[in-house]
Order: C-alpha cells, then sequence, then structure tokens
C-alpha cells in the first residue's frame, strides 16, 4: 500500500551533526534514541549511530525502548535513563542495559552482572540522588563493582543565560571527586553548544540538536542539519466556489473560485490542530495556506494556479522553506512535542 505521509530521514545530515556535536562536546556521545528517536525512526537513527566512531552508545527512556533496542543487535551499550520497575532489572541486566541508581536500595537490589549509572539530582528536581546521597550511592554501587558512570541533567543549558546550569555542574562534579572514575555525562545539546568541552566529562548527551536543532543564540556554536523532510500526498482535488467554506466549523470562507487538495496528513499523524489558520505547506516549491480546521486525517490547501493532481508530494516541513520550528510556532508547541508525537502511520524512509 501506498504511504500517505512520508518522513524522509537524511543519514548524512545525522552523521554530520554527531560529528560537529563530538567536536563542540570534546568527547563521545551517548545518544539519545528515546520516543523513536525523536520521532525519527529508532532503526534508522540507531544503525547509523552504531557505525559512527563519535558515538559510545545510546539511550533510552523506559524499559519497553531498551527491549526493542537491545533486539537489534546493534553491540553498542544501552543507558536506560529512567528508573525500571523493580520486577524489570533483572530482566534488563541480562540483555546488558545500564540501569539508572539513585539509592543504596536500588543498588542493592541489583543483580552482580548488572552495569548502572548513578543519577543525581543537581537541580532539576525530577529524578536522582540530591549531591550528598549521591555519593553514598555512587561508593556502594562501587564497593559492588558496578558503577560504571554517573549522570545528570542540566535544566538551563539552552537558555540565554545558563547560569544555574553552571551551578549543578560544580555540584556534579562535587559527586565525581568522591568517586572513583566513572564514565561521566551531563551536557545535553544545549550544554554542548552553550560550554563546549567540560572539564571531567567522558561523554555528552545531545538530544534534539544530534537530530539538527538549536535554538536561536545557539545556532552558530556547530553545523547542524535537520534530518527529516517531511512529505504529504494529495488524495483529492476539487474546486470551492466563492461564499463555501472547508472544513469543521467553516471557519475559512472562500472569497473567490479557489482549487483544494486534500492532503494526506492530520492530527492524528502529529501535525498540530492548533496550527489552524497559521499552517503552510510547500506545493511544487510554492508556500501555500492551509484552509479551514485541520483534521484528524487529511488538511486541505489552497492550489489555485498550479497543476496538481492525485498522488503529487507536498513538503509538509524539511530543513528549507518551511521548518519544524515554523510548524511548532503555527501549533504553540515546541519541536521535541511535533517531532515526537509524529504518528507511525507515517512511513520513515532513510535517505544516504
Amino acid at each position: 500500500m501506498l504511504a500517505r505521509a512520508q518522513a524522509l530521514i537524511s543519514e548524512s545530515a545525522l552523521r554530520g551533526n554527531l560529528t560537529a556535536l563530538a567536536r563542540r562536546a570534546g568527547a563521545r556521545l551517548l545518544l539519545p534514541v528515546k520516543a523513536d528517536a525523536y520521532g525519527h525512526g529508532l532503526e534508522i537513527v540507531a544503525r547509523v549511530a552504531a557505525h559512527h566512531p563519535d558515538v559510545w552508545g545510546l539511550a533510552v527512556a523506559v524499559p519497553r525502548e531498551a527491549v526493542a533496542l537491545a533486539a537489534l543487535g546493534l553491540g553498542k551499550p544501552i543507558l536506560l535513563l529512567t528508573p525500571p520497575a523493580p520486577e524489570e532489572v533483572g530482566p534488563l541486566a541480562d540483555l546488558g542495559v545500564r540501569l539508572p541508581v539513585a539509592s543504596v536500595a536500588e543498588a542493592d537490589a541489583l543483580p552482580p552482572h548488572a552495569r548502572a549509572h548513578l543519577k543525581v539530582d543537581t537541580g532539576m528536581n525530577r529524578l536522582g540522588a540530591r549531591p550528598d546521597e549521591a555519593i553514598r550511592v555512587g561508593q556502594r554501587l562501587a564497593e559492588r563493582g558496578l558503577l560504571e558512570g554517573a549522570y545528570t541533567h542540566f535544566a538551563t543549558a539552552d537558555e540565554p543565560d545558563p547560569s544555574f546550569a553552571r551551578e549543578q555542574f560544580a555540584r556534579f562534579q562535587g559527586v565525581l571527586d568522591a568517586l572513583p572514575p566513572v564514565l561521566a555525562h551531563a551536557a545535553n545539546g544545549g550544554g554542548i553548544l552553550s560550554f563546549g568541552p567540560l572539564p571531567g566529562l567522558s561523554l555528552a548527551r545531545p538530544g534534539l540538536a544530534s537530530y539538527g536543532f538549536a535554538p536561536t543564540h545557539l545556532r552558530e556554536k556547530a553545523p547542524l542539519t535537520p534530518a527529516m523532510t517531511l512529505k504529504a500526498r494529495v488524495t483529492h482535488v476539487h474546486a470551492v466556489h466563492p461564499g463555501e467554506s472547508v472544513s469543521y466549523g467553516g471557519l475559512w470562507q472562500a472569497g473567490r473560485e479557489t482549487s483544494v487538495a486534500t492532503v494526506g496528513i492530520g492530527y492524528a499523524d502529529g501535525y498540530p490542530r492548533n496550527a489552524t489558520g497559521r499552517a503552510q505547506v510547500l506545493v511544487q516549491g510554492e508556500r501555500r495556506p492551509v484552509l479551514g480546521r485541520i483534521c484528524m486525517d487529511q488538511c486541505m490547501v489552497d492550489v489555485t494556479g498550479l497543476e496538481v493532481r492525485v498522488g503529487d508530494w507536498v513538503e509538509v516541513w524539511g530543513g528549507g522553506e518551511i521548518t519544524v520550528t515554523d510548524v511548532a510556532g503555527w501549533g504553540d508547541t515546541v519541536e521535541y512535542e511535533v517531532l515526537t508525537g509524529l504518528g507511525a502511520r507515517v512511513e520513515r524512509v532513510a535517505e544516504g
């Protein structure tokens, strides 16, 4: 069956981003591939990363993702970033998944063949042990011979004023100083771009930046290229007469004879419904407005003056004229939400 929507994933853009970020960080990368690799397709991205010399390992958010990644057999270390349920610890350790640990009880519950990364809460106040407790937990893991790494997460590194992130890093360094040498990682994409190399860190952990996105004030710090181009097919072309409306609620009304293409992507595919009234797509290289309410499975586009046929592709976003950043702005959200919300009905296709 023909796909109504395709996300084309540029492997060369991914490789270039990873190289640029590793160079900027002065360290190898622990690449987050959670949420289906930020919507880009877990298998596509993981296979690119597995053959990249600057990638040490891969990180995921939930045990199901760790199991799926382990099943690919790529030979890269896998770190689970968030706590598993007690009954999941043994099976994950058996797969070689590195486990997050933030309490002495968790440390003592690990099987002897597990490898752990100490999770330190330096101010994010989401997960992890506060620095004093983290030292005790890390020392217990070291006593058991299970401590491989330690990590924290910056809350403000991508902000114009990253001073709080610097405070976090100082707290993290205090923990590292009390432990034997470990694989230490703290710098997310914002941290890499804001600070460059950070002393004592073995790895860097860029998320969205790996896929080509950075805050405006940090874009000059490394050459990043968006890796995804999203396309959708025209499924119907028809004329709308003056005075007629388009889509639910009659929000848009034709002031002239209008040629309208129905395009096979909607909010069930991850295209933000909140972009109604502002969204645009590229049709034959021209910006054209999306008309009326964005629907669950489709949206309608003004193609007046163009020779458009059923089956033609329109570009929903890419790295040029219309970007994910544009779409996120129209939808009153952020790139993270748009990309990770891209649904399973959208076919992911790797390109060179």
